[in-house]
């Protein structure tokens, strides 16, 4: 009995084994079951749940393609009993690591390498032993493996692991991805998270450095040298690591697709455009003009004024030598250090003058505003810096006809760029303006430095490049482009734009923007966007364009009020993307089915209440984190992680959202009223066979025992093995070669082949290393005493 178990787990695993999952998961906790008499065994724990990963520090060396990650974990065992096991982390299909070394608490380990048969059988084993489907997401994928020395209770082990990679360059784009999926496989969220990547190129400048996952800060040492890095606290991160970079002498101009044929719920494609293009006649010297509006009343005094005044030293000490500036100084008054635009060289004298400056007075924005404006002559691109940090008490003080004012005197091309100190500020003043003259509001809360914010805008703007931008698709049908008004391109930086494509097709792109007021014209032939198209690396797109577009229509409510459409919009999307919003508050706080009709009544529900509330005030603390969350997400050049709140109802799997109904995670483009589902019993024939044909499926499955999952438009739901059910039919594997017979009784799986420190395993690549631990053994059969 036992070896005909044996032969037939062999051939399912067998068959699973052919269809590839993408990896999206790291570190494991599997234990084997207790032995033990009934009543006297451990007490329940999620299986997969036993150790916390204390921190996973991870350092990456990329040079001329050639990636080297170091990777620097620390598990712990809060249980009450020791833990053995093994070590184990699968291999992405195109692996070809040249060098991999292993050491747990300073000792080389020894470990072997699994094919992707040899893998699958244990990854299906652990899955049907424990009933826990985790697992899933590592189908098809090969592993290392090697063995753990116990972890005694409260007691830590440290891996170290590293491994090298060569990365290949697309159209000058070069990827780099990194597994940091650790959300299902650590009892507890992680006490530190790192990533620092060190890029450098010996022969070919990097133009452009970026992620759509993840928030990094990036360092430019020089042309050939940049580093990036990403950081968190006290967090469980949830997604891969992703990050592109341009190289070469030609223009960086990048475009990134999403796009699923097996998704009729949303078949339009999602696109990216990378944008970092070098204009023929560009310099570091390129001049612009600066206009510093700084609001000096009396409730700026003290510490606010000082770093105002530090900043504003700052920028005039980092002016280009062909800019120009000017000063205004607004309370109850206005004073202008000049009457006109003076040149860079005079920034030491302006700087004395800003020194001899008080905060006093009363705030008059409306003449202050209208002063700047009146200096700009079009010579230029013109940049106004305005700071304050109050509402306006002087003058014109509403704010309806301050934005109008503005409007009929400012130059068509004025970008002004406003900073709002403090939670006495009129965000729907400020962000009014923004949006009417192309720039950007920023708050700084008490507590923040003020200086170190404004310098620091002030040092990404220093240089522009390229100004008045604008895209042109040709013939191609693409829609809810973002942002919609493309901002200045600066040296060293690149502009992110997101949007939605209808029909598939090839197409030639034109960029058109200004260098120092003459028009150039950058054509980008033949960029592809494909009917199908699911990399790994651009799964993140969708989200990142949703953040964007509820970002967007947020604003559009908060300064223009609801509108019926608007919140529809609102709803529909941050249900199927799993965004949380003001209006969708619910896929965290209630059990509910999110058909077509539950969405569109809470969306009449919503416009109702806010159609007859009265208005939301515009100042004040909340309005501000109202104003700046909002902000964020119109112009996010990532995808913004989940709360901790949000983790446990709402998960993405690939593209796909699911919400957790009572026990069961339910895709969000299952809709009850209209859908009927096909039953599938958990672990059974058919379960299996399902996550082997269809590779979303499986990841899905991987969720729980209790799912309902779509593909080609199917709803299929997972159920528990006792409930009735009728025969479905599997669809034709999508990945197999046509016309290709399988012989089970063929199988004859290549034997384990051993590896010693140093391990060098040709042929493997990328390997997903944080820790798994497998195969956990209790150092007695019975309860600790």
């Amino acid at each position: 009995m036992k070896n005909r178990l044996l032969g037939l787990f062999v051939m399912l695993v067998f068959f699973l084994s052919l269809f590839p999952i993408s990896v999206h998961a790291d570190g494991i906790i599997v234990p084997e079951p207790p032995i033990c008499s009934p009543g006297d065994c451990l007490p329940d724990l999620p299986p997969l749940q036993q150790l916390a990963v204390r921190y996973h520090h991870v350092t990456v060396t990329i040079k001329n393609q050639i990636a080297v990650t170091h990777v620097d974990q620390v598990f712990y065992n809060s249980n009450d009993w020791p833990i053995e096991g093994t070590y184990f982390f699968p291999i992405p299909q195109d692996a070809v690591v040249t060098n991999f070394t292993l050491w747990i608490d300073g000792k080389p380990v020894d470990g072997q390498v699994l094919d992707a048969i040899q893998a699958r059988l244990k990854y299906e084993e652990i899955v049907n032993t424990l009933r826990d489907p985790a697992l899933l997401e590592y189908a098809g994928r090969g592993a290392v493996q090697a063995h753990i020395f116990p972890i005694p209770p409260q007691g830590e082990r440290r891996v170290e692991l590293e491994y090298t990679q060569v990365l290949t360059a697309d159209n000058g784009l070069v990827r780099f991805t990194y597994p940091l999926n650790t959300e299902k496989f650590s009892a507890s969220p992680l006490e530190s998270v790192t990533i620092n990547v060190d890029i450098s190129s010996n022969d070919e400048p990097i133009r452009a450095i970026y992620s759509p996952t993840h928030n990094i800060e990036t360092v430019t040492i020089n042309s050939n040298h940049v580093k990036a890095g990403y950081e968190a606290n006290n967090f469980t991160p949830d997604s891969d690591f992703s990050l592109f970079y341009s190289i070469g002498q030609s223009q960086a101009f990048h475009l990134l697709t999403y796009r699923n044929p097996n998704d009729p719920t949303d078949p339009d494609g999602f696109f990216l455009l990378l944008l970092a293009p070098q204009p023929v006649t560009a310099s570091d010297n390129n001049a612009k003009d600066i206009i510093l509006v700084l609001d000096h009343s009396g409730s700026m005094e003290g510490e606010k004024f000082q770093q105002a005044q530090a900043a504003v030293k700052f920028i005039l000490g980092h002016l280009n030598r062909e800019d120009r500036f000017n000063i205004v100084n607004f309370s109850t008054s206005v004073e202008t250090y000049a009457s006109n635009l003076r040149p860079a060289q005079e920034a030491d004298i302006a700087m004395d003058w800003v020194s001899t400056q008080s905060a006093m007075g009363s705030t008059d924005i409306n003449r202050a505003l209208l002063e700047a404006a009146a200096m700009s002559d079009g010579k230029n691109p013109t940049y106004v810096i305005f700071l304050t940090d109050g509402l306006p008490t002087e003058g014109i003080t509403d704010s309806q006809r301050i934005i109008d004012n503005l409007a009929q005197n400012a130059p068509q091309d004025l970008r002004l760029f406003v900073f709002g100190v403090g939670y006495e500020v009129d965000t729907y003043l400020l962000d009014s303006l923004t949006q009417e003259h192309h720039g950007t509001s920023t708050y700084v809360r008490p507590g923040e430095r003020l200086d170190e914010i404004l310098s620091t805008f002030f040092a990404k703007i220093s240089t522009p490049v390229l100004t008045n931008l604008s895209l042109d698709f040709g013939e191609l049908s693409t829609y809810d482009i973002f942002p919609s008004q493309l901002p200045d391109l600066f040296a060293g930086s690149q502009i992110v734009v997101t949007g939605r494509y209808h029909k598939s097709g090839t197409t030639n792109i034109t960029l058109k923007g200004e260098v120092n007021g003459q028009t150039q014209t950058f054509s980008f032939h033949d960029q592809v966007f494909p009917k199908s198209s699911t990399d790994d690396s651009t799964v993140a797109l969708p989200r990142l364009w949703a953040t964007r577009k509820i970002g967007h229509l947020l604003n559009q409510i908060r300064l223009n009020g609801p509108a019926q459409e608007t919140i529809d919009q609102i709803v529909k999307i941050s249900i199927r993307y799993g965004i949380v919003t003001p209006y969708t508050s619910y896929l965290v706080t209630e059990d509910m089915p999110l058909g077509v009709s539950e969405q569109q009544r809470i969306a009449n529900d919503q416009y109702s209440s806010m159609a007859t509330a009265p208005a939301a005030p515009v100042s004040g603390a909340p309005a501000i984190e109202k104003a700046a969350d909002q902000g964020q997400m119109a112009g996010a050049d990532s995808v913004l992680p989940p709360s901790e709140e949000t983790n446990k109802t709402v998960k993405i799997v690939g593209s796909r959202t699911f919400v957790k109904n009572k026990d069961v995670w339910v895709d969000t483009a299952f809709d009850p009223d209209n859908m009927q589902t096909n039953k599938v019993p958990f672990l059974s024939d058919d379960y299996f066979a399902l996550s082997a044909s269809r590779p979303e499926l499986a990841a899905a499955f991987s969720l729980g025992s209790r799912v309902i999952a779509l593909s080609d438009g199917i709803a299929y739901e997972i159920v528990d093995s006792s409930e009735p059910t009728t025969p479905i039919q599997i669809p034709a594997n999508i990945t197999a070669d046509p016309g290709t017979t399988i012989d089970p009784g063929n199988i004859n799986p290549t034997p384990a082949k051993p590896i010693s420190n140093p391990l060098c395993v040709s042929g493997l690549l990328a390997l997903l290393p944080f820790g798994l631990m497998v195969y956990l053994r209790r150092s007695t059969p019975t309860k600790p005493k």
